[in-house]
């Protein structure tokens, strides 16, 4: 069951119109991500790793290629289904954490959930547990506002995961942290990843985390290669 592939990436084109210049991002990608795997994304800017997760996690239609998402494949869907996909199986987290600041930490980890249809009591004990795991339990009624970086961030995990997805989706989710927080963060993230059985897919400039996880790939003229620092 470990091995089972819950994201498969085939033959995947991304292409942007500047102008009259037509930039082809993705070309003939093809990626697969195991269950309980955790897979560092190493590219320099602008080589198209956050088009690959957004075309990974159904924010963006590939221009040909296929999105396979536990089993189903999402290219010929309907919207209303994407999303459903999206919201059900998809975790997302960002270099800035995006929390919604007039809400307590409790309350944005709750949100995801209470629009996944569990009940306010459902939602307020899994948003606790996520917390307390997180190590920031005591926490829990403060806004983003008075929350450290390394705090926010920890937040912005624990709402990622707080639907159960099968696939988290991090771009450069320590970039915005110092070394040591950084590292406290992502060993939280980790920590969560392998505890839970996610399968985490993790952009980063930061070769010393990326050396922590399962493998590393790279993008190199729009192909998705693996990489060894």
């Amino acid at each position: 069951m470990a091995s089972k592939t819950v994201l498969s990436l085939t033959g995947i084109d991304r292409q942007y119109g500047q102008g009259e210049t037509v930039l082809n991002i993705l070309k003939g990608a093809d990626f697969s991500l195991r269950r309980g795997e955790t897979v560092a994304l190493v590219a320099p800017s602008g080589t198209g790793k956050s088009t690959l997760l957004h075309v990974a996690g159904l924010l963006e239609h590939p221009d040909a290629g296929e999105v396979t998402i536990g089993g189903v494949a999402c290219q010929g869907l309907s919207d209303d289904r994407r999303t459903a996909i999206r919201r059900n199986s998809v975790g997302f987290v960002y270099q800035f954490h995006h929390l919604l600041p007039e809400f307590s930490a409790l309350e944005n980890i709750m949100m995801p959930q209470l629009i996944a249809g569990l009940s306010k009591q459902e939602a307020r004990e899994r948003a606790s547990q996520l917390l307390d795991y997180m190590r920031i339990g005591h926490r829990g009624d403060h806004r983003p506002a008075e929350l450290s970086g390394g705090e926010q961030q920890r937040v912005a995990i624990a709402r990622a995961v707080a639907n159960a997805p099968l696939i988290l989706l991090a771009d450069e989710p320590t970039g915005n942290l110092d070394p040591e927080t950084a590292s406290y963060v992502f060993s939280a993230l980790e920590a969560l990843v392998r505890q839970s059985g996610l399968a985490a897919l993790i952009a980063t400039h930061n070769h010393d985390l990326a050396a922590r996880m399962d493998r590393c790939v790279t993008l190199i003229d729009g192909k998705v290669v693996d990489y060894t620092a």
